[in-house]
């Protein structure tokens, strides 16, 4: 099998992803939006699903709980995010997206879809079709799946 390892090493040691995340940091700074990827995703996450616990967004986003407990106090201190109690387990709060949140999600997926759109610029739908497809299957060799 011929291929570039050094490639595959930029892959697997998040290049492609540093890459991409300081574009859209770029973008959302020149835009005048006062928010980091990592709260871009956890305002992503809460528009398809209001009120979940910060475990299940720590599961969605990829982030340990410390790390996650940073993300939403930031969030909470810029209005975006309200923690509620969560009446089915008292150990546990609920995150709610706040209406300002919601405008403010509103703007950053304009600049979210930009950054794609820049980051896939002269590649055609095959070459995305398989980058996703070989990159699913990565993912899935390496998170326990199989």
């Amino acid at each position: 099998m011929d291929f570039d390892v050094s490639l595959i090493f930029a892959i697997l040691n998040g290049k492609v992803f540093t890459a991409i995340n300081r574009k859209l940091q770029r973008n959302f700074t020149r835009s005048g939006l006062g928010i980091t990827p990592e709260q871009w995703t956890v305002l992503f996450y809460l528009s398809q699903q209001d009120m979940m616990t910060q475990r299940q967004l720590c599961d969605k986003v990829y982030k340990d709980k410390p790390s996650m407990t940073r993300i939403i106090d930031a969030m909470e201190r810029n209005r975006l995010v309200e923690r509620h109690d969560n009446p089915a387990d008292r150990r546990s709060n609920l995150i709610h997206l706040t209406p300002h949140g919601r405008a403010v999600k509103d703007r950053a997926e304009k600049i979210a879809l930009i950054t794609q759109r820049e980051s896939l610029r002269g590649l055609s739908l095959a070459d995305i079709n398989i980058a996703q497809d070989v990159l699913n299957r990565i993912f899935d060799n390496t998170a326990g799946t199989h």
